[in-house]
């Protein structure tokens, strides 16, 4: 198939441009100023940017084993809405994929049913339990990209050692989830006032900054690259920009709801903000903000992490931990960041394309002549409100329904085949 799409602003980490861009056989040909041939499909982006597909660097698939919350084919059906064309999973399925058996399931089913690149993040321990060590060299083999066990630290500092120096001798990236769990002393949000005067149990933000710093020290003295999850505090910020200035080999992600959301979200005991790390403070958004603006925190992911809403609709302590993302990323990364001054729409892109795959080490994230087409078209002049009835996934678990945001994906094409087109599905 032959698609030309035109009249767009281009926009890659280095330049934003008027150009069209023509692909063939899923391969893009030609990215040039008024460039015109015969295609089966046009596509006009006037008043729209053209973007290297989006590529989320964290997220949950819940398959194999909890696909009542989402699945392969819904998560990368609801990737594509949200303008990601590649997306790594997290090892949090049942059984873990903490073995080359999973990770090809998982690897094998994508190529059959999916709708967009999924890339498998093999676990650190056997069954996420921090204490043995992962069949690491046989899931790199199977094709993972990296190894975390998400949703909980591996407190045993010698046995993350040993992480670190298994996924060096492989050369993938060690990715990781920072929170002390005895010092959470299961809180549930963020501790301080709004948590007391609620009757929660409140998670200190040292729980997650002791971590960052232990992952850091292990990272400067075995000189192994390290990258941290979700970083949700100004601390965590600070030790982070102090660590790059001495040279530590550590990069860091943030995702959406940790600067546009604070704590009072969860106010009424409302549990679609229940996520881990908790939602912070305005001082801790602002700490983020700075963050992305200065390079300290190098990508923006989603942790897309749908759960039926039965395990939401429950006390707020027993209420499961997440929200979904892939559907209101961008448009709320483009609101809080771009449209308020503090990012170039190339620097999003950065952020959240180019960036993301030289963190995971994958040919994706470039608009360029000669790449795969994975392309997402953008409109940012479209205001609307999230409909959260409206989503792809499976699961509606959101605090942002009714949110206003600016932009809207008109568009994805993966590998050269669309899977969105005017802002609906088209597969």
């Amino acid at each position: 198939m032959k698609i030309l799409v035109k009249n767009g602003i281009v926009v890659t980490d280095e330049y934003e441009k008027r150009q069209n861009v023509f692909i063939e056989d899923g391969i893009i040909r030609k990215v040039e100023e008024n460039y015109l041939a015969e295609a089966d499909v046009v596509i006009d982006a006037e008043g729209a940017y053209v973007l290297s597909g989006l590529v989320d660097a964290h997220c949950h698939l819940r398959d194999p084993g909890y696909e009542y919350k989402e699945d392969i084919v819904s998560g990368t059906k609801s990737a594509a809405m949200g303008g990601f064309t590649s997306i790594a999973c997290m090892a949090n399925t049942n059984p873990v994929a903490d073995n080359k058996a999973v990770i090809r399931y998982i690897i094998d089913k994508a190529e059959r049913e999916g709708f967009v690149h999924v890339f498998p993040i093999g676990a650190m321990t056997k069954g996420l339990k921090g204490e043995e060590l992962a069949e690491i060299g046989e899931m790199k083999e199977a094709g993972i990209v990296g190894v975390s066990d998400d949703g909980r630290s591996v407190e045993n500092s010698s046995v993350m050692k040993k992480v670190m120096l298994y996924a060096k001798m492989f050369d993938i990236p060690v990715i990781c989830h920072c929170e002390d769990s005895v010092l959470a002393e299961d809180g549930v949000m963020n501790e301080g006032a709004l948590s007391t005067a609620m009757g929660l149990r409140g998670k200190s933000k040292a729980c997650e900054e002791i971590m960052i710093a232990r992952d850091i020290i292990l990272s400067k003295t075995l000189d192994v690259p390290v990258h941290i999850c979700h970083v949700s505090t100004a601390y965590g910020v600070e030790i982070i920009r102090t660590a790059k200035k001495h040279g530590v080999r550590v990069t860091a992600e943030t995702c959406p709801h940790y600067f546009t959301l604070t704590e009072k979200e969860c106010e009424g005991y409302n549990t679609l903000a229940k996520v881990n790390p908790p939602l912070r403070n305005e001082e801790d958004i602002e700490a983020i903000i700075r963050g992305l603006c200065d390079g300290t925190i190098d990508i923006i992911s989603t942790d897309h992490a749908p759960h039926h809403m039965d395990e939401k609709n429950v006390e707020f302590d027993k209420a499961a931990d997440g929200m979904v993302g892939f559907e209101t990323a961008l448009p709320l990364s483009y609101t809080a960041l771009v449209k308020a001054g503090h990012l170039s729409m190339s620097g999003l892109v950065r952020k959240m394309s180019a960036r993301p795959a030289e963190i995971l080490k994958i040919d994706k994230g470039r608009l360029a002549e000669g790449k795969m087409a994975d392309i997402t078209v953008f409109n940012p002049n479209v205001d609307y409100v999230i409909d959260t009835g409206k989503f792809a996934s499976k699961s509606m678990n959101s605090p942002y329904h009714g949110f206003a945001v600016s932009g809207k994906v008109v568009a994805t094409i993966v590998n050269g085949r669309i899977v969105v087109r005017d802002g609906e599905l088209a597969v």
